[in-house]
């Protein structure tokens, strides 16, 4: 594994706080603190016409609460701030970082213009996997297992019905002058997959299921969406990336950890069978990324994996039989201590 130099390091995680940061300065409306059940989200308040509108900023946090607190300084820095994206994310070129292509760029930045990630959306698949490049420091391998020619976006039904704002424009009006087309679907009139032309670029909607896998609605993101059992595992606790893009984009993804367990369960799981190409490229990017955290985050690996492990039988099973094709990576987690 060839490491990313530590000025990429810097000039990425500074890129990351950067968009943060932007991210937080474009939206316009009074901070308005909101408790549901246990949690408490953060909105900005705003009146349109004779109604209050209120649009989501994120959950509590300490690190939201510091924003808060520079909202002012940071709407007036806007400019500098653009310019200095920019340079960083030249020098992450230039130091070899590997940049988003321009059919997925242009997609991802619609969508974080809409609010897709803002309000939760995790992009899950092998364009989340790309974009761990920065997250872990590490030069992400040419060929098989990096390549992709759709976008899969993930988010709970729960936090989709609880968050009470939604993306603007709609998503189904920004496919359409991206020129993408729905899919039809089995159940009609329940769009969750979108296709572009001439590209073969596909982005489809998944939310996590428990038992049924079937067509739920999302209506923070305006779509619908295709449950799928496990999902739950890998969108829990998700962090932000950048995409290396024009001057950035401020994204959403499972933590790498999740991933590469999450990937050891579906590889087992895939319909077509645990021999299929899809399979090997599941356990391909589990391994590579199960190797790089075992030396890096040891902790975050073992935590994963036990929390998998513990959850029941089937689980197990599948972990199981996806690791008795991969000793290496079996004995790596073994060596964890988990």
């Amino acid at each position: 594994m060839t490491p990313l130099s530590s000025i990429a390091m810097s000039a990425y995680t500074d890129l990351v706080r950067l968009l943060k940061d932007d991210a937080l300065s474009g939206v316009e409306g009074k901070p308005t603190l909101k408790e549901r059940g246990d949690k408490a989200y953060w909105y900005a308040a705003r009146r349109v016409g004779t109604e209050m509108r209120f649009i989501y900023i994120g959950e509590d946090s300490d690190e939201t609460r510091a924003r808060i607190d520079r909202i002012e300084e940071l709407r007036a820095t806007a400019k500098d701030r653009q310019a200095e994206r920019s340079r960083l994310v030249r020098l992450l070129r230039a130091e070899g970082m590997t940049p988003i292509d321009r059919a997925t760029g242009s997609i991802l930045s619609a969508m974080a213009a809409a609010g897709t990630f803002r309000l939760g959306g995790t992009i899950v698949g092998t364009n989340a996997f790309r974009l761990y490049e920065g997250e872990l420091g590490i030069r992400l391998p040419i060929g098989g297992m990096a390549n992709t020619g759709d976008i899969d976006i993930a988010q709970f039904e729960k936090l989709s019905v609880a968050l009470q704002d939604q993306v603007d424009p709609g998503l189904a009006e920004t496919f359409s002058a991206l020129k993408f087309d729905p899919l039809p679907a089995l159940d009609q009139g329940r769009t969750w997959r979108w296709a572009q032309g001439g590209s073969g670029q596909l982005v489809e909607f998944l939310t996590p299921a428990f038992g049924d896998e079937t067509i739920r609605d999302l209506p923070a993101l305006g779509v619908n969406a295709q449950g799928l059992n496990y999902l739950n595992f890998l969108i829990a606790e998700p962090i932000h990336a950048a995409a290396i893009y024009r001057s950035g984009v401020l994204v959403q993804v499972p933590r790498p950890e999740r991933y590469a367990i999450h990937k050891l369960i579906i590889a087992d799981r895939r319909r077509d069978g645990a021999g299929s190409l899809k399979s090997a490229k599941d356990r391909e990017q589990a391994a590579f990324l199960i190797e790089a955290m075992a030396e890096d985050r040891p902790d975050d690996l073992a935590r994963a994996y036990a929390t998998a492990m513990e959850v029941g039988p089937r689980w197990r099973e599948h972990i199981g039989n996806s690791l008795k094709r991969m000793p290496d990576t079996s004995g790596l987690l073994d060596s964890l201590g988990a």
